[in-house]
């Protein structure tokens, strides 16, 4: 990769990163679902006048939308208010490239091979060493909503892989247009009409940049460029620049939050960014057993990855 191309995935990194800063500002603002809610809409609008028509089928783009825009998000923004911290949370949801990588043995036959299980191995104990670290430091409930969110992020995964979009921006953009009317509906049974419209009305300008961050900066411009990166290159040149994306968001959160880091999380983050390297980064070791055939290269479709996320967290 060219130095300023290298620069450029770096930023996005930081970008997503740093987003979970963003999001924990914002939950101050807004209820977490109905946070959400707007994300979306700011982001479909008005994008998606701009983008073209879908370039794939609808039932890819509404579960998609379901199982991202709806369940990860709903569930990160959730386990965010409910006390799980932004750096922490921004390391837990690294955790989607095992769930993505198990999702996919079972619904697409893609046997992993001994290096790929070795790192989710590896994950899997740094998530265990992160859980113990939460359990003794705090809420466990945000920590296992956390968790759960990365889970749909890895449905959401396998279900992009399956409608192999060739437009990474076109794609997202339709997605955005999903999640916005069940999370309100989401957001007004259980947060209630009262708490809606009170955040509503109470909107500042610092809840106005904070919306503008999470769909214009980290949605539109963030997966533009990544997926502008993967048409130029490599999938395995500019997936491991995601890698980064923990590290600006626990450092960030250590900054602007005075976010304590312990010897544990520490541990948990060398062992899970490590597992994390090694499951997405190793070939894959087997095949499903169906004959061959013409294959999209990883880089035509929505990158796996932080925060994203397919859109960032």
């Amino acid at each position: 990769m060219r130095p300023a191309h290298i620069a450029l995935a770096a930023l996005v990194a930081a970008l997503w990163g740093v987003n979970f800063v963003v999001i924990e500002i914002g939950l101050d603002h807004f209820p977490p679902l109905l946070f959400s809610a707007l994300r979306f809409l700011a982001a479909a609008l008005p994008a998606v006048f701009f983008v073209g028509r879908p370039k794939v089928a609808w039932k890819w783009i509404v579960g998609v939308g379901l199982a991202l825009g709806v369940a990860k998000f709903g569930l990160l923004f959730t386990g965010m208010d409910r006390g799980a911290p932004a750096g922490l949370s921004s390391l837990i949801l690294q955790i989607q490239a095992v769930f993505t990588a198990l999702f996919a043995f079972l619904a697409l036959g893609e046997r992993p091979g001994r290096v790929r299980v070795l790192g989710m191995a590896v994950a899997l104990s740094g998530i265990a060493v992160a859980a113990v670290d939460e359990g003794t430091s705090g809420p466990l409930l945000g920590f296992t909503l956390c968790v759960a969110a990365a889970a749909c992020w890895g449905v959401s995964n396998v279900l992009t892989r399956k409608a192999s979009p060739p437009d990474a921006l076109n794609f997202m953009v339709w997605v955005s247009t999903v999640p916005v009317l069940p999370l309100i509906a989401l957001s007004l049974l259980i947060e209630g009409p009262d708490r809606d419209l009170a955040a509503l009305r109470s909107l500042d300008w610092t809840g106005v940049g904070v919306i503008v961050y999470v769909a214009w900066i980290t949605t539109i411009f963030g997966f533009g460029v990544w997926g502008w990166l993967l048409h130029r290159y490599p999938a395995s040149s500019v997936a491991p620049f995601s890698l980064l994306v923990p590290v600006f968001g626990m450092s960030s959160a250590a900054l602007f939050l005075d976010e304590s880091v312990t010897p544990l999380r520490w541990c948990a983050a060398a062992l899970l960014v490590g597992g994390v390297a090694l499951t997405s980064l190793a070939g894959r070791g087997g095949r499903s057993g169906k004959p061959a055939g013409p294959r999209r290269e990883p880089s035509q479709s929505t990158p796996d990855i932080a925060g994203a996320p397919r859109v960032d967290a």
